[in-house]
């Protein structure tokens, strides 16, 4: 059984009162009236209360804009914009007066962080009042809410520094907030995941709990982030490294890599008619995944958390990155084909020039490279005044060039600006950019479907797909930085072996061969090329960001990863296009503003951080 699962029941019980559905719920136990001191004493109370620490997940790791965007690989659409406004724009992207204490993101993931941190505080304090329950299960379930409070400070306090600290539950209102200093959060994380790897077992009882191995990969996390010792207030030292590396080398030794990096993703083909209603897809027991956000396929227990009134109902990842084919000849409007894609999230140009298009299939896998009609399209003049040619359903109506390739003589370019193909041909140095054509009505660039499912309804939610938070190619990844920064004694060797068996995985039958990126990612009229492939005289911080680029994309860690090696100011102004054009990004960005609701709702001077 899923973990979340029942939980979401026995909610869904006492608001909806469904006499059919939950009649053993209403029967046995009317919940309805019961209090959280008397339901919560025995072994079914607790581990309902353990069970509800789980589903506020989904909301957080959707909650993305403090996460990818105002980064290296992620911001705003039609980014001739950015330009032409000056910079004056998305505040999370630009850093400019609007990203203040009154920014609504920050409210709403400070929220969501804290809310979450106080489930797990009664998780922990009520389980002393537990009776009838085996100590040693009691004790596992401690250790899961203390590793999911860990990963919420862990969050909160690279987000914002100093920050409160709550260990135990709030039962009554106080409206003193007290800041605790970055190290002391650090030095409890480290305290609270290490007693708590020492508790809990390698495989859950049920599938989506914490494991050994979430505990473990946190420490091997915070470990490496201390180590760094951001403004050298985190308490960090060299030590840390090595103690990022052991941890790293131990979530390697039990989750072995996929065999192929699409196993870890809903499964699909390039062309969506051809594929067929089949969601959940998704191994999602793969056994790289060390820890995931589950979503299955009941809508009943698909959802967030019921008091959050903005909470989806399935997983949106497949509905929020950049492309969509709602425009173009053929189109279907509102079809779950392409399904729905907002725009939230537009890789940023040169992003796309980090990966070699021909031998790393990542890049087929995260990036679509055609759009087909899915209907025919009779008629149709691709010029003004031109003669009419009449589309097919499944004929390509638009592509996109790789960077390394691109279209340069008419017999490879679209009638729309003269060429002799019957359908448009986008090069690189136009993604985002090109004029509309009578093949699109907007700026187009390659859909980002890392994560899109085929066969769900049209939509933002609805997705089924597990949401791994954590997976051990990260780990090797981990171990590469942490040598990089001194550590020694990696199981596998040098940083540059890590390194490359993650590049090797995505090049499959080509591993060994030496992948070719774009050498000036953001010059993309440039097509002269470097190897991505890692020797010891090689490898860099900059070329494991690149790699963490290229493998963990849209994975909820960017802002964490260029704050944690001081490389969001040089690599955001060199690759997002409004944090380029505004030029307002500075060493105070690297600590988010407290949200103005917090400090308005303290009844003392909770302060705010430097330049806000």
């Amino acid at each position: 059984m899923k973990i979340y699962k029942k939980w979401k029941v026995l909610i869904s019980c006492i608001l909806v009162f469904s006499a059919v559905a939950c009649s053993d719920f209403l029967d046995e136990d009317p919940l309805s009236v019961q209090t959280a001191n008397s339901y919560y004493v025995n072994e079914e109370g607790f581990e309902d209360l353990v069970r509800a620490a789980y589903p506020l997940w989904r909301d957080i790791i959707q909650d993305r804009t403090l996460v990818l965007r105002g980064t290296d690989m992620f911001s705003a659409g039609t980014w001739d914009d950015a330009a032409t406004n000056q910079g004056q724009g998305p505040p999370e992207d630009a850093y400019d007066t609007g990203f203040g204490a009154g920014f609504e993101p920050l409210g709403t993931l400070w929220n969501l962080l804290y809310r979450e941190i106080n489930r797990a505080n009664t998780v922990i304090d009520r389980a002393d009042a537990v009776v009838g329950m085996d100590d040693g299960l009691k004790n596992i379930r401690v250790a899961e809410a203390k590793v999911l409070r860990s990963l919420a400070l862990f969050y909160a306090v690279q987000q914002w520094g100093d920050i409160p600290m709550p260990l135990t539950e709030t039962t009554v209102p106080d409206k003193e907030v007290i800041k605790v200093a970055a190290a002391d959060v650090y030095s409890q994380l480290i305290a609270d995941l290490t007693a708590a790897e020492t508790v809990l077992p390698k495989e859950a009882t049920d599938y989506g709990r914490v494991t050994k191995g979430t505990a473990q990969f946190l420490l091997a996390r915070v470990y490496l982030t201390r180590g760094w010792n951001f403004n050298n207030s985190l308490g960090g030292s060299n030590v840390d490294f090595d103690m990022a590396l052991d941890y790293a080398d131990k979530v390697i030794a039990e989750y072995p890599l996929a065999a192929d990096y699409t196993d870890l993703f809903p499964q699909r083909n390039d062309n969506p008619l051809l594929e067929t209603n089949n969601p959940g897809t998704q191994n999602a027991k793969n056994e790289e995944i060390v820890f995931a956000v589950q979503f299955n396929t009941n809508d009943l227990t698909n959802a967030g958390d019921d008091t959050n009134a903005n909470s989806l109902v399935g997983n949106d990842y497949h509905s929020i990155f950049g492309g969509g084919a709602d425009d173009v000849p053929g189109a279907v409007a509102r079809s779950g084909l392409y399904n729905r894609h907002l725009n939230k999230f537009n890789t940023t140009p040169a992003i796309y020039r980090l990966f070699d298009p021909e031998i790393d299939s990542r890049y087929n896998h995260n990036f679509l490279g055609k759009l087909y009609a899915l209907k025919d399209a009779s008629g149709f003049s691709p010029v003004e005044g031109g003669d009419p040619i009449d589309i097919k359903q499944g004929d390509v109506v638009l592509e996109f060039r790789p960077w390394n390739s691109p279209a340069l003589t008419p017999a490879e370019r679209g009638l729309d600006v003269g060429g002799s193909l019957p359908y448009s041909v986008i090069n690189t140095d136009e993604y985002g950019r090109i004029d509309a054509s009578k093949y699109h009505d907007s700026y187009k660039a390659p859909m980002m479907w890392k994560f899109w499912e085929p066969g769900i309804p049209y939509g933002d939610g609805g997705g089924t797909f597990d949401f791994a938070l954590f997976r051990s190619a990260e780990a090797y990844l981990i171990a590469a930085e942490a040598i990089v920064k001194g550590a020694t004694g990696g199981s596998l060797g040098s940083a540059d072996v890590y390194y490359n068996r993650i590049v090797d995985r995505a090049l499959g039958s080509n591993a060994g061969a030496n992948p070719l990126q774009a050498s000036v990612p953001e010059d993309v009229s440039s097509l002269a090329s470097k190897s991505y492939r890692a020797t010891g005289a090689t490898i860099d911080i900059d070329m494991i960001l690149d790699e963490r680029a290229r493998e963990l994309m849209g994975e909820y860690v960017r802002w964490y990863d260029l704050k944690r090696t001081g490389k969001l100011i040089e690599r955001a102004n060199k690759y997002n296009p409004w944090t380029a054009a505004s030029g307002s990004l500075d060493e105070h960005h690297l600590l988010r503003p407290i949200p103005q609701q917090e400090i308005d709702l303290s009844s003392n001077n909770l302060g705010q951080n430097p330049g806000y």
